[in-house]
């Protein structure tokens, strides 16, 4: 099958929306993305959106409703955090099947208010009797697995959280822009411990949109802008055995970026920059090594010789990451394209990776079961 391309990409600025709905702030993701690529919604062929809250609301739907209703397919996909990335991978396909040319693929999200997951309200579940079922829990859990196997310290956990905000500062579609200094981010509220307050993504609202163009459209056009998408992947977790890990946002994530580099042809020595779900600051550290961007037990070396920071070997999260751009659950995985593809175009600004030719891309959507999404995109 022929290569696919992104000539469009954009997103809103992440935050709170009390007076729009999802339906408006796909909407407005969407128009961004179009005007990016210079076409128009009567260009587009097909429409893919990915939405965990809302997504029962028929989003793409509703959206062609403000933008206009040209009657093209649309296909509305629920996949917890990775449901952007999953409304991109069905895009991608939808195009290398030769049905389509040009589709839109679109992420968006109004979080309620409050800690994601919540109570449990059928009794204890079968498995995950360890700990919470709730996010903060079981990553807290994993973190200290890490901590007690490789000596792992809170100080460098918080690192990543420090490191992120910095990061955010340079980016005005993250949802806060300031830094958090060491000492702030450790006496902040103890949410589930070690992971305090600051290491924690916030709960927001956002939306973020890609125009994904067959390779005859793309010459068509122009390949002047246009990001190559040399690998896409899409995953749930594999059984084994439970562990004291329980909830295991390991073994998924490894999966996912072996398909991914499969797929490309390349390795993560071929990366310039990397967005990851860091929905949690232990969570980059683990996927520092699930992608294989260090060996196992060496993540926190990497966070401690500044490589992963804007300027360094392998910069990760330039953006601010969920941790301060914010994590609108369904637009995460879109918004982390966004992000490579600015900076492959070389659009990003103050925060820009030099000389980034290829980026990758990472989502976990997690609730007891796992999907993961990995996108790894090239410079044209």
């Amino acid at each position: 099958m022929s290569d696919t391309f992104i000539v469009g990409a954009d997103m809103i600025k992440f935050g709170r929306y009390p007076d729009s709905s999802p339906f408006e702030l796909a909407a407005d993701a969407a128009l961004l993305a179009l005007d990016d690529a210079s076409l128009t919604i009567q260009d587009v062929q097909a429409v893919f959106a990915g939405s965990t809250f809302n997504s029962a609301s028929m989003v793409a739907q509703r959206m062609l409703q403000l933008i206009g209703q040209t009657g093209a397919p649309c296909f509305n996909v629920s996949n917890a955090c990775a449901a952007g990335a999953t409304a991109v991978r069905q895009a991608i396909l939808a195009v290398k099947s030769g049905e389509y040319d040009v589709v839109l693929a679109v992420g968006a999200e109004k979080n309620p208010r409050g800690l994601m997951g919540g109570a449990l309200t059928d009794g204890p579940p079968p498995e995950g009797l360890f700990g919470s079922v709730a996010p903060p829990s079981f990553f807290a859990e994993a973190g200290m697995i890490h901590v007690n196997r490789y000596g792992t310290t809170i100080e460098q956990i918080a690192q990543v959280a420090v490191k992120n905000h910095h990061h955010s500062t340079m980016n005005p579609k993250a949802a806060y822009q300031i830094e958090t200094p060491l000492e702030e981010v450790l006496a902040s509220e103890m949410i589930a411990w070690p992971l305090t307050k600051l290491m924690c993504s916030p709960n927001v609202d956002g939306a973020a949109a890609v125009i994904i163009v067959s390779e005859k459209k793309a010459r068509e056009m122009g390949m002047g802008r246009a990001v190559r998408i040399r690998g896409s992947a899409l995953v749930s977790d594999p059984f084994e055995p439970r562990t004291p890990d329980m909830f295991d946002p390991n073994t998924v994530a490894r999966l996912g970026a072996a398909k991914a580099y499969e797929q490309a042809g390349l390795g993560p020595e071929d990366l310039d920059m990397v967005e990851l779900h860091d929905c949690f600051a232990v969570a980059e550290l683990l996927h520092y090594e699930n992608l294989g961007l260090c060996a196992d037990g060496e993540a926190a070396r990497l966070i401690d010789s500044g490589e992963t920071a804007l300027g360094g070997r392998l910069p990760v999260n330039v953006s601010g990451g969920l941790l301060a751009k914010g994590h609108p659950i369904g637009a995460t995985g879109v918004a982390n394209i966004v992000e490579i593809v600015y900076h492959l175009r070389g659009e990003a600004g103050a925060r820009q990776v030099e000389g980034a030719r290829i980026g990758l891309a990472h989502v976990l959507g997690f609730a007891s079961v796992a999907a993961c999404g990995v996108h790894i995109l090239e410079k044209a």
